[in-house]
């Protein structure tokens, strides 16, 4: 179970504060277990911080506290305070973070099923799409309702999701579809050919709605699948 502890302290040193955290940093590469660490300051009052330390379990947690490095750096902190640190320990009982859960909307229910109803709760009304693969650049929701639509009334296709990665205010997503080629797709009649393709998506979120996405798929091999592009040859290599 994910294990978090929180550490709440006051100093009028901040600088001071982030240079130790940066020290600890750079001392523990490949010995911490922590995964993720974040200070904020309070709004009300200038001289209140809280960091949160994130680890995979809490007995992973005992043994980050347990570095010498870890030790020396706390004291360092210790001795940056008015009063001693406070410590939350807590076990992370449900965990949601809202751009992945939102960035499988599109690929899921918008892609997958058709709900193009949807798209304006997703997208920005101004999205701009960056797709060097196939059409280039997909500005406004309209667009991107067209896009979806042609690619609908191509292929029955299902995605599915393999990973997804968040940071920040973007979500990268790796996917796959599989499904018939059924209508006329950029010119190519139906064929009836299973088809199946893999790319990458980058989306990044302004104000819960999509605002920009980067987008990276196989094209090349798609166009085979369709009779576009010749097989590969295989190499020869000579005796």
């Amino acid at each position: 179970m994910t294990f978090m502890q929180i550490i709440d302290c006051k100093t009028e040193r901040p600088d001071d504060l982030n240079r130790l955290m940066d020290t600890w940093v750079a001392q523990t590469v490949g010995k911490r277990t922590a995964t993720h660490t974040l200070i904020g300051r309070d709004r009300d009052d200038a001289g209140h911080y809280l960091e949160i330390v994130e680890f995979p379990s809490y007995e992973e947690a005992m043994r980050n506290s347990q570095l010498p490095e870890t030790s020396r750096i706390f004291d360092e902190i210790v001795a940056l305070c008015g009063e001693p640190p406070t410590f939350t320990n807590l076990d992370v009982i449900r965990d949601e973070q809202l751009n992945k859960m939102n960035a499988r909307v599109f690929f899921d229910l918008i892609a997958s099923e058709g709900r193009l109803e949807l798209l304006p709760d997703l997208f920005a009304d101004d999205y701009f799409g960056h797709d060097p693969a196939g059409e280039g650049e997909t500005v406004g929701i309209d667009a991107l309702r067209a896009q979806v639509e042609g690619y609908r009334r191509g292929f029955d296709c299902q995605f599915t999701v393999g990973a997804q990665v968040a940071e920040g205010d973007e979500v990268a997503t790796r996917w796959s579809w599989a499904g018939m080629h059924h209508g006329e797709f950029r010119g190519v009649a139906a064929t009836g050919r299973e088809c199946t393709m893999t790319g990458i998506a980058i989306f990044r979120f302004e104000d819960g709605k999509v605002k920009e996405a980067w987008w990276n798929w196989d094209n090349l091999s798609l166009y085979r699948q369709l009779g576009l592009v010749p097989e590969a040859s295989p190499m020869r290599t000579q005796s």
